[in-house]
């Protein structure tokens, strides 16, 4: 796919004639199946990117978060929300600082200088973040397809699994919690109808009850996504399955990849023949379910994610002082309106 081409088209022309887009773009790129690697002729064309704020963003009057054209399924965020999503380790925002160097269809200097600085956003928080997104992306694929599709022993280990994965934000924020602990585990089921069950041990003292409340709502929505699997969808077509379990699967890699090596890794070129496999239905059976080694290839990602958590090289929160300073002189420049067109030369030029 000719991007570069294709930005230059009548279609993108809200990319050359905005206000705040046009040479204040920091940085463009695909999202989605090309952005990974995993296209086929059938995907969607979609483009992700970064914008700077206008001073009156900064020092007037005027918000700004995102730009959204629905016609070419465009979104381009402003720098001061990429950054606070960076923060946080959003899954579906930081993949634009993971792609390859000759798929950035536009990247000025300060574009640049932001991917050249990415670890300085990364922290732990990442554990929580992707291990929640794959959480919830792995309830809605069991949402999807036959209640008996996997065991219950199995199911319950991804319900305990999520439930953590949840908590973990609330044991972040709590890191010097003193006033009791929460112990979640399988054990041998009290309820007739099932194997296993997950119990909890739990003692607090003094605890307010608005805490008390947000932990346990975590804890039950988790619970009820679950018990609300039943019968497959059939709206859902096999092919919106298997690309689902395959998106499922890459995230696992990507957050492997990003507490050991401190490196987004969006474009999954060394791993697009397991992808492209569960994507062309490589692990799907006659009767439209997944094959147990699906289950267990997603077991051992589990498995390298809780490893890779408890041995990662990522600091326990960012970089804040060297973020703040990073950030500063980027809205300086923004405030400046610095163009800096000789710099970006005729590769990203979205004028000729």
């Amino acid at each position: 796919m000719d991007f570069a081409g294709l930005i230059q088209t009548d279609e993108y022309e809200f990319l050359r004639t905005h206000r705040r887009l046009g040479k204040r773009i920091m940085l463009l790129g695909p999202g989605g199946s090309y952005a990974y690697g995993t296209n086929c002729e059938n995907s969607d064309i979609d483009l992700r990117g970064i914008t700077l704020n206008l001073p009156s963003d900064l020092i007037g009057m005027t918000a700004f978060e995102q730009y959204e054209d629905p016609n070419t399924d465009t979104v381009i965020y402003s720098f001061n929300k990429m950054v606070k999503l960076l923060l946080d380790c959003n899954p579906n925002t930081c993949e634009i600082l993971g792609l390859k160097k000759d798929q950035y269809v536009i990247q000025s200097p300060l574009g640049k200088e932001l991917l050249d600085n990415q670890k300085i956003f990364l922290s732990k928080r990442a554990i929580q973040s992707f291990g929640g997104y794959a959480g919830a992306q792995l309830r809605r694929l069991q949402n999807a397809i036959a209640r008996d599709s996997i065991p219950q022993r199995e199911r319950e280990r991804h319900i305990l699994n999520s439930v953590n994965h949840a908590l973990e934000d609330f044991n972040r924020r709590y890191e010097h919690f003193q006033k009791g602990k929460i112990r979640l585990y399988i054990d041998q089921a009290e309820n007739p109808q099932l194997d296993t069950e997950i119990f909890v041990d739990a003692h607090y003292s003094h605890l307010p009850l608005r805490d008390y409340e947000n932990m346990w709502s975590v804890m039950h929505s988790v619970v009820k996504d679950y018990d609300k699997i039943g019968k497959r969808n059939r709206k859902k077509d096999d092919n919106h399955l298997n690309k689902h379990a395959m998106h499922l699967i890459r995230l696992f890699m990507m957050a492997v990849d990003l507490l050991e090596k401190g490196e987004i890794l969006t474009w999954r070129g060394g791993d697009l023949d397991l992808l492209m496999k569960i994507r062309n239905g490589g692990f799907m059976k006659e009767d439209r379910t997944f094959c147990r080694d699906f289950y267990e290839i997603l077991g051992e990602y589990e498995k390298r994610l809780e490893q890779a958590a408890r041995e990662t090289i990522l600091p326990d929160n960012p970089d804040m002082e060297a973020v703040e300073a990073f950030v500063e002189r980027v809205n300086r420049a923004a405030i400046e309106e610095r163009e800096e067109s000789e710099s970006m030369g005729k590769t990203f030029s979205l004028s000729d």
